[in-house]
């Protein structure tokens, strides 16, 4: 091979590639044990799948970055300035998430480093101190998330806007239907609409599921005379 095309790709320190492809290995499994953590301590509902890949992806990157690192300082200082470029656009929603994206960035540090060792010590201590610290599932946002799965609204105070024609005289049977659907019903404010020839009536009412919220619109919708319904959680 001429001199001007292999002079470019000639390291300037020594490495040993069977080291490195072990380390990386290594580091792809330690990667899907911390992925595993994460998992096991969250839960399979509230588990991230894009977030699992990543602490697999930040273990083996971290790993290569060690690798390439070494010994050397100014490589150090060099990588550490271009890697300063990078902006992560995704908000992570539990800060817990963020200490498992710190974790698998301090495991593949120490794998590309040649310390097998400290995650085979880190990773279970790390573990039984996320179980120990879980959050309680029953005052946390996710468990907000199962309850709308279930049929459950995550806010079950609404707004109700009815609008009639001047003059309207079903507006009490209008109230009693929507009496039978919710709950806490109050009326807020009557206002002119159309010029005048229309009446907002506004209520405050409680609505317990989505299932509830459905078929009260529909209900509505189906009443002669109404010129509109509109129906808004909070």
């Amino acid at each position: 091979m001429p001199t001007w095309l292999s002079a470019p790709f000639v390291s300037d320190a020594d490495l040993d590639t069977s080291v490195a492809i072990v380390r990386l290995i290594t580091a792809l499994l330690f990667g899907c044990l911390v992925a595993g953590v994460y998992r096991i301590t969250r839960g399979k509902e509230d588990s991230q799948g894009p977030l699992l890949a990543t602490l697999v992806l930040l273990t083996v990157l971290l790993c290569l970055t060690t690798i390439v690192i070494g010994n050397n300082v100014a490589r150090a200082f060099g990588i550490v300035g271009a890697l300063s470029i990078v902006r992560f656009r995704t908000v992570v929603e539990d800060t817990r998430d963020t200490a498992f994206v710190i974790f698998a960035v301090g495991i593949g540090m120490a794998i590309g480093a040649g310390y097998f060792l400290v995650p085979l010590v880190a990773i279970p201590i790390t573990m039984v101190a996320a179980l120990l610290f879980q959050p309680s599932r029953e005052n946390g946002t996710r468990k907000t998330k199962g309850d709308s799965k279930n049929g459950k609204s995550k806010d079950t105070r609404f707004t109700l806007t009815l609008r009639v024609e001047r003059g309207f005289l079903g507006i009490d049977s209008i109230e009693q239907l929507v009496a039978q659907h919710a709950s806490d019903v109050a009326l807020e404010g009557i206002a002119t609409a159309r010029n005048g020839t229309a009446l907002d009536h506004t209520y405050r009412l409680t609505l317990e599921t989505d299932a509830a919220t459905s078929a009260l619109f529909g209900a509505l919708n189906l009443i002669d005379g109404l010129q509109g319904v509109e129906l808004t959680r909070g």
